[in-house]
């Protein structure tokens, strides 16, 4: 039984060595590349169909000024121009935390999944800290997937236009990212 234990982890090691080199081999063939891009995301903060809601928030968070603990949770369409009418070209979900006692800030993990388009199939990652009270913020981009495979740069992002009346935010996110 130990025999066929010990083949099996070598086995298994011996395989995940070899699909190891096949995909360093394959990343060393490739040249990495910049590409800039122009998103808008539609996020819906309010009302029957809201694609953010509140998850959390800490039993101070009302008397905070900042939010300084709530925690929201959101699924918005991604299009390519800042009309609800625009071709839809993914979602981008994620979590936002309200993470400053000091100032309004929000420490974010986005994932923003292509499902029609040139990218379809890709995704990109950001993570990090952002002011959403300036006009533009900029945050790191962390990964990728599909096309977007190693991906690493940042993006940057302004409201395009919102209306509070039916709570829907649109936003621009201009991408530069490496990737091979």
């Amino acid at each position: 039984m130990a025999l066929t234990l010990t083949t099996l982890i070598l086995f298994s090691f011996l395989v995940s060595s070899t699909a190891l080199t096949a995909n360093s081999e394959l990343l060393i063939s490739k040249r990495e590349k910049l590409t800039h891009f122009r998103v808008y995301v539609h996020d819906k903060i309010a009302g029957s169909n809201a694609t953010t809601v509140t998850v959390a928030q800490a039993s101070t968070t009302n008397q905070s000024a900042m939010s300084f603990g709530l925690v929201r949770v959101f699924d918005d369409e991604l299009t390519v121009g800042p009309e609800k009418s625009s071709k839809k070209v993914g979602v981008v979900e994620g979590m936002a935390a309200f993470s400053s006692q000091s100032e309004v800030a929000m420490s974010m993990s986005m994932n923003f999944v292509f499902t029609a388009g040139k990218y379809n199939g890709s995704g990109l990652t950001i993570v990090g800290r952002t002011l959403p009270l300036l006009k533009t913020r900029e945050m790191p981009v962390v990964g990728g997937t599909g096309l977007f495979r190693l991906a690493r740069g940042y993006v940057q992002t302004s409201t395009y236009s919102l209306d509070l009346k039916s709570g829907l935010g649109v936003l621009v996110y201009d991408f530069s990212v490496y990737h091979y």
